[in-house]
Formats: C-alpha cells, structure tokens, sequence
C-alpha cells in the first residue's frame, strides 16, 4: 500500500544511515498494515476474527517497538498517513484474505532490508523475528485462500 502523502514536507525526514533508514521505512510500512487491517477485519469472516486481532497485535507491537528503537537513536519516526491507496478493492472475504497476504508480504520485504542493513544484534534479532512472524501469518492467510505453496523459501525477497 503507498501513502497519498509520501514526500509531504511535514513528515519526519528520513534518516542518512542505512540501518536507520531501512528501520524508519519499516515502520512506515507498519502504519500501512495497522490500516488495511481495519479494512481486513471489516471484511473477514466470523473464523477469520482471531487470526485478524492476532495480525493486527503482532503489527501494533512490532511498530511501537520499532518507533522505540528510533526515538533511542533520536530518530524521528515517520508519520502515519491519513488514508492509503489499496492495491485492489476489498469488498469480500476473499479480497480481505488477499489484502492480509498483501500487507504480510511487504512488511516482510521492509524487514528483510532492516536485517540485511543492520549494524547491531538488536537490530538483527528484532528483524529476524518480524520476519518470521510476518512469514508465518502470511501462510496463514495463504492456506485461508487455499494458495499454494503457503510458505515461501526466503520472505521478503525476490528468490
């Protein structure tokens, strides 16, 4: 999902380092999933309920954890945006579940990069995990649309 306000001058700047830089558009891209699942659970079905308030926990933590990180490097994390352009409409359970799938996949591309620019063991751990719960939920939602395979060898790349 993009934000219609990516580039506004009133949003923190993004950082110079490249660690720094890859955690700030992770959480970015945090605010983005705590968003479109609002419009997941709007949509899921009664089943789906646990897996969405699981998602949306993992997401919330991960981001306020991560905006911590920052604020410890007196980074200024970047701004929510006020809405966001959705990849294709969601007006059903299955739009929903492949909206999830979305969300999981490019939070997983945005944490692959802070663990490939990491330059702590903090940093590194923090990501290793966000990219294993990202994985894990988007095979989750996977196996809900009856995709195959559910699981992909290395998340958040292009392998």
């Amino acid at each position: 999902m993009t934000s219609p306000g990516a580039g506004s001058t009133t949003s923190p700047a993004r950082p110079t380092t490249a660690a720094d830089a890859a955690l700030f558009d992770a959480v970015a891209v945090e605010h983005g999933a705590i968003y479109g699942y609002g419009l997941v659970s709007a949509h899921s079905t009664v089943e789906e309920n646990a897996l969405v308030a699981t998602a949306m926990a993992e997401h919330r933590t991960r981001r306020e954890d991560a905006m911590a990180m920052l604020d410890s490097r007196s980074v200024t994390p970047p701004l929510p945006a006020a809405g966001y352009q959705l990849p294709a409409p969601v007006t059903d359970p299955a739009d929903a579940a492949n909206l999830a799938i979305r969300m999981e996949e490019d939070t997983a591309v945005a944490w692959r990069a802070v663990l490939e620019q990491a330059t702590s063991a903090e940093d590194r751990a923090f990501a290793v995990t966000a990219l294993t719960q990202t994985a894990v939920t988007a095979a989750k939602w996977r196996a809900i649309v009856d995709t195959w395979p559910v699981t992909v060898a290395f998340p958040g790349g292009g392998e």
